[in-house]
């Protein structure tokens, strides 16, 4: 099965393309006109959303939501603009965006999981109506500022709440997540998620597979593997140099040594931040928000400090696997998550292939050693 990421022309909701942008796409900015034209549109749109929000609109600052910002190329089906893009340039490609603004994209391989995001946020808002602990969504592109007419009707057309877009044209959208305090950044764009997660940002690059699994329409359901995701890569270095044996040894004396923290650590704990606020309101049998550990670790063998070290961090996992190395795919089709972190290709093809919706964590030492699995 073929795993290619899907290739990528986008980024974060600004109404100016950067000056930073290449020369050929600056010189297609087209007039003032255009921009205002597109900063009308946002205005209609979130007057004409507000009316959807029980107990009124707000958005809430930044450093109190859990930011999740993803790429149009991820939460919406873009092949058909991409080949324009990569056959004919950047002219033909906004020419073409522009011929079909009102014809809306179809969903993508995020598309799911940011709906699932926005059901938790419904349930938050009747709990807390005045609270800015929800779930922020950023919408970020590489695209013109021309192609934001398109992406609002999809939006639109797909009943999305989105308000924050950031619109590079063409630049890089690093400096803005940051900026946005973003919690977790979904791209098709390998390169881009290394250079966030370089920045301390929790990132992955998302595949669409070959068939979809039905997923939960009301509680977010989050797969995350353990070494090199929620973990440091610490353990899974031993196992690579040394062998499972020597892993084994390793993590039995050590098993009162806290793991050092992974990438998406930060996300989880944003996740059991919001978790709580249903728990403090006796919800926690009917919380909108599960999480799972899936590990080809041992239980007996290397599963104690896993666990706890994932109890020292004051974090709560629903439901924990351990799987010993068994595969992981036919374990994901029974759990159907929204979205299933790994940093290893070997088990976001196998997670694919069931139909799971996979993100690639690039961290680690598995990186130059995708093809051995513990």
């Amino acid at each position: 099965m073929s795993m290619d990421a899907l290739q990528l022309m986008s980024g974060h909701v600004q109404l100016t393309a950067s000056s930073n942008a290449p020369s050929s796409i600056r010189d297609s900015r087209g007039s003032w006109e255009d921009q205002d034209a597109l900063s009308s549109k946002l205005q209609e749109t979130s007057a004409r959303r507000s009316r959807k929000v029980e107990g009124g609109v707000f958005f809430p600052k930044p450093e109190n939501a859990v930011t999740v910002a993803v790429s149009s190329r991820v939460l919406f089906r873009t092949d058909r603009e991409q080949k324009v893009y990569e056959q004919k340039g950047i002219e033909e490609y906004l020419s073409y965006q522009i011929q079909h603004e009102n014809k809306p994209f179809a969903p993508g391989p995020a598309f799911s999981f940011v709906k699932a995001l926005e059901a938790v946020n419904g349930r938050l808002r009747a709990l807390y109506p005045q609270s800015e602990e929800l779930f922020d969504l950023v919408l970020v592109t590489y695209n013109h500022a021309h192609v934001g007419v398109r992406l609002i009707n999809t939006i639109n057309h797909h009943n999305l709440f989105i308000e924050r877009f950031c619109m590079t044209g063409g630049s890089s959208p690093i400096g803005y997540l940051k900026a946005w305090h973003t919690n977790l950044y979904l791209s098709a764009d390998a390169d881009k998620v290394r250079e966030a997660l370089a920045e301390g940002i929790a990132a992955a690059t998302m595949f669409m597979p070959e068939k979809l699994t039905e997923v939960s329409e009301t509680q977010l359901r989050v797969a995350f593997d353990g070494d090199a995701v929620l973990f440091s890569d610490e353990s899974e270095r031993i196992f690579k140099t040394h062998g499972l044996d020597k892993f084994f040894e390793h993590e039995k004396e050590n098993e009162d040594t806290l793991l050092d923290h992974g990438p998406l650590k930060g996300f989880l704990e944003a996740l059991g931040k919001l978790q709580k606020k249903f728990y403090a309101k006796g919800q926690r049998l009917d919380c909108p928000i599960r999480t799972f550990l899936v590990t080809a670790r041992s239980a007996a063998s290397s599963g104690i400090r896993a666990l706890k070290t994932l109890r020292a961090w004051g974090l709560e996992i629903d439901e924990a696997l351990f799987l010993a190395g068994a595969p992981k795919g036919p374990m994901l089709e029974k759990i159907r998550p929204h979205i299933y972190f790994d940093d290893q290709m070997f088990h976001i093809e196998g997670a694919a292939q069931m139909g799971t919706i996979a993100a690639h964590v690039p961290y680690g030492i598995a990186q130059t050693h995708q093809n051995k699995q513990k």
